[in-house]
């Protein structure tokens, strides 16, 4: 809102420039003042227009790039100041012309501003005011910031986690990751070039996110300066580490390595893996057998967030949404496994309950006569002759 109302103020004062220069050119009351009440106040109004338009387009801005222009256009003056000085009895003693003089310093002083802000722009990172005994800590804006490493683009769920706004810190990709997406995008691998132009298009999403803060980063840091050939994950562990933040990831050798390096990581697996249907044994779920598992007679379905579900004596119900009883939860490196039963129960529709340890199976089919059958029969049994 306050910028809204910087940006009002603005254009008011600039109207008020253009309407004061329209008022001088008319007082001069000749043919030309007309001509020029008109031409001015346009030209004055087109060229803040544009200067307004360019910041409403441009959104993210950082303070290094405009520090460095800023520092480097006061350095090149004074440069070319003190320059023109030393040079121009020289110049005076060539040519003896003074718009040749005049000239010669407005070049020099151009030269020298360009050379200052062009060497500041490439070092803006390396930046800093020197003051003895006086050392600045890096202020951040909420959490620390979050790398994001190529398999975690392509992968797709961090954007689904950033619209959630779980996430409130600003996330970097560092230039050489969007390198390695275009030249997957662009592989002649069929299953390669849909995984990059997946990660593209989730970059083009996270982007268009107005409630997120993407930096695109060059990676210019001193320690990725070194002339050798640096691996992706290598360069992203460094870039990370000397910007103090932490990389996300799925890749788990990324993972152990950064922790090796003392960098935070964020893997997507163990979060989705955190965030999976809690089970405890003697709970019941229903779940779709959809294949045999690698035991003699067991199914395997899975949960909603994939969770796999292993049945015991489900094969013959592949294929059906089972109501089971949990029997066991196994945690592995991969995920949660579930381990269960079918609810006789539910399936047969009936509410007898379970048969206890010491029951005594009947039927015609147990091999044991009922008890009723085996009694002897009394005296007043009419089947006594």
């Amino acid at each position: 809102m306050l910028l809204w109302l910087l940006r009002g103020a603005y254009i008011l004062l600039l109207l008020g420039v253009a309407a004061y220069a329209a008022n001088v050119f008319i007082s001069e009351n000749n043919e030309t003042s007309t001509i020029n009440a008109i031409g001015f106040p346009l030209f004055i109004f087109a060229i803040g227009s544009l200067v307004l338009f360019t910041d409403i387009r441009e959104r993210q801005k950082q303070i290094t790039t405009i520090s460095a222009i800023y520092f480097g256009l006061l350095l090149g003056l004074l440069l070319g100041w003190l320059f023109s000085l030393a040079l121009e009895p020289m110049l005076i003693s060539l040519f003896d012309r003074p718009p040749i003089t005049v000239l010669g310093r407005v070049l020099l002083t151009l030269i020298c501003c360009y050379v200052t802000i062009s060497t500041l722009l490439q070092t803006k990172d390396e930046f800093r005011f020197i003051i003895p005994y006086v050392e600045f800590s890096k202020q951040t804006k909420g959490g620390r910031a979050l790398v994001l490493d190529t398999s975690v683009i392509i992968d797709g769920r961090i954007a689904d986690v950033c619209d959630t706004r779980l996430l409130d810190t600003k996330l970097i990709v560092p230039r050489f990751v969007l390198q390695e997406l275009q030249a997957v995008a662009d592989s002649s691998d069929k299953l390669k070039r849909n995984r990059g132009r997946r990660g593209l298009d989730i970059l083009k999403r996270l982007q268009s996110n107005p409630k997120l803060d993407l930096q695109m980063h060059d990676g210019n840091v001193p320690e990725l300066r070194t002339g050798e050939r640096i691996r992706v994950d290598e360069r992203l562990v460094i870039l990370a580490k000397s910007l103090n933040a932490r990389v996300v990831t799925n890749d788990f050798n990324l993972n152990k390595i950064a922790q090796l390096q003392g960098v935070d990581v964020i893997n997507l697996n163990e979060l989705a893996n955190a965030l999976k249907t809690v089970a405890l044994p003697g709970e019941m779920m229903p779940v779709k057998l959809v294949k045999a598992g690698d035991q003699i007679g067991q199914g395997v379905g899975y949960l909603e967030d994939g969770t796999m579900v292993v049945v015991e004596q489900g094969r013959s119900l592949i294929g059906q949404e089972v109501p089971i009883v949990v029997t066991s939860v196994l945690q592995t490196p991969a995920g949660r496994m579930i381990f269960g039963r079918p609810d006789s129960q539910r399936l047969s529709g009936s509410q007898t309950p379970y048969a206890g340890p010491g029951a005594t199976p009947s039927g015609p089919g147990s091999g044991i006569s009922s008890p009723s059958t085996d009694l002897p029969r009394g005296p007043s049994d009419p089947g006594k002759r």
